[in-house]
């Protein structure tokens, strides 16, 4: 194979008029044809056509940074970069000056793309602080914002003067809240650093006490002139050239959302002839099981690639949704090529994680949405109840047993001056150990909940 073959399978430039089968037969051929690891597979160029070690890193570290989305690569560094949001930077900059004088806490609420989270950045950036954030989804229970975001409110930083904890999408707490928005609540009230918030729906009714115990800040949705002004400068840093009509769409239908309408105007520039780029409107948003209803029961056809563009869900979470839910809907030789399409997607989310390579995302979505709704021959149209990922709880049980473990690894080690993996390797062994003489217990101070762990 030679060079030149494997450049235009992993970065040609998709035209708008593709198919969907078309992506289908073309990610069949990249998961035959090219190895996981890149670096195997440029060193096997190499060898293969006596092209010099250097070029080949060269290129390959080239392809990962040209890889970053546009989102991504020009994500405002300080507040002067920030774009449209004039107002909430003052308010930012009043509270930060002022604490602890009137609320502890601010929240920054408003859409997608609109800037919270890289205005708390920023503005950590401004002070020199160091910032400790932390994705309120991960963190739904009381236990885990104890093991989590306690030390880092009560710690002072190793490296700065100053710290900024920033809880993002808070509403994820409240989705399944086990305790977790109580616990904010109370640490809050102790923090000595300013706590930043972020949240698309602050005016939900389980976070009335949140609102009461912070700075409310609205971040508005950007103007769509600002919104295009920022195209023309990236398209002017890219040494690219789009229609103004192409750019004055996408600005208008990104509906005040900067990072969707970056997202176009990626892909509009990726086209042979970006005029013919018609973005989507946006803010027309889908819940999951809406969305599992057309792939599952709806005819496949080009439409299906957009279908998950409206749910606010990572493709991630997407992708357990339907490794949950497949085989509710189907069965037999279905469920068959469902599962095989839905495997060759985990190729393809592998290879992202790996090498930062998003371009493979186009692949992933394909076969989790036309790939998946092809695969049956008849559509099952009675009412069928989807459920949550339990693949996620189940992660979550696992990490609560082993918390324990490795708490009492870190203390075994600690006092023993051995390594920690060394610990966690002979734990069986270091049980036994602990069990066998109380004093032992004591010089480690455990916790009752670690004894009970170590006793049982």
């Amino acid at each position: 194979m030679t060079q030149k073959k494997i450049s235009i399978d992993i970065t040609e430039s998709f035209d708008e008029e593709i198919t969907c089968e078309e992506i289908m037969e073309e990610s069949t051929d990249l998961i035959e044809k090219v190895p996981a690891n890149l670096n195997y597979y440029f060193k096997k160029v190499k060898e293969e056509s006596e092209i010099p070690l250097e070029t080949v890193n060269k290129t390959i570290s080239e392809r990962k940074k040209d890889s970053k989305s546009f989102a991504e690569k020009y994500r405002p560094k300080t507040l002067n970069e920030i774009m449209g949001q004039a107002e909430a930077i003052v308010k930012i900059k009043i509270f930060v000056a002022n604490y602890p004088k009137k609320k502890k806490a601010m929240v920054l609420y408003g859409g997608p793309g609109t800037g919270k989270t890289t205005m708390a950045h920023a503005i950590a950036k401004a002070m020199d602080a160091e910032i400790f954030e932390l994705n309120a989804s991960d963190l739904r229970n009381k236990n885990k914002l104890q093991e989590v975001l306690k030390p880092a409110i009560e710690q002072k930083s190793l490296t700065k003067l100053n710290k900024i904890i920033l809880v993002d999408e808070v509403d994820g707490i409240c989705a399944v809240d086990r305790g977790g928005l109580s616990e904010l609540l109370e640490l809050i009230s102790i923090t000595t650093y300013p706590v930043i918030i972020t949240a698309n729906d602050i005016w939900k009714n389980n976070l009335s006490s949140l609102r009461q115990k912070v700075e409310l800040v609205e971040v508005r949705e950007i103007n769509y002139n600002i919104i295009k002004d920022v195209l023309i400068n990236i398209l002017k840093k890219e040494k690219l050239s789009i229609d103004d009509d192409v750019l004055t769409k996408i600005a208008v239908k990104a509906n005040g959302d900067l990072r969707a309408a970056l997202n176009d105007l990626q892909t509009a520039s990726r086209l042979k002839d970006p005029s013919k780029f018609v973005p989507d409107e946006r803010n027309r948003r889908t819940d999951i099981f809406n969305a599992l209803k057309l792939v599952f029961k709806g005819k496949p056809n080009n439409d299906l690639l957009k279908v998950y563009d409206s749910v606010d869900m990572q493709i991630d979470e997407i992708f357990l949704w339907l490794e949950e839910n497949i085989n509710k809907e189907y069965s037999g030789l279905d469920l068959v090529r469902a599962y095989d399409l839905l495997s060759k997607a985990d190729v393809f989310k592998g290879r992202i994680h790996k090498q930062q390579y998003w371009r493979f995302l186009v692949y992933e979505n394909a076969l989790l949405s036309y790939g998946i709704s092809s695969a049956k021959k008849n559509s099952n149209c009675g009412f069928t109840s989807y459920q949550k990922p339990t693949r996620i709880l189940k992660i979550w049980l696992s990490n609560q047993r082993n918390a324990k473990k490795k708490s009492i690894a870190q203390k075994y080690a600690k006092l023993v001056h051995v390594g920690y993996k060394r610990a966690m390797s002979e734990f069986p062994i270091i049980k036994q150990i602990i069990n066998s003489n109380p004093k032992i217990q004591q010089e480690l101070k455990l916790e009752k909940d670690e004894i009970e762990y170590i006793t049982k």
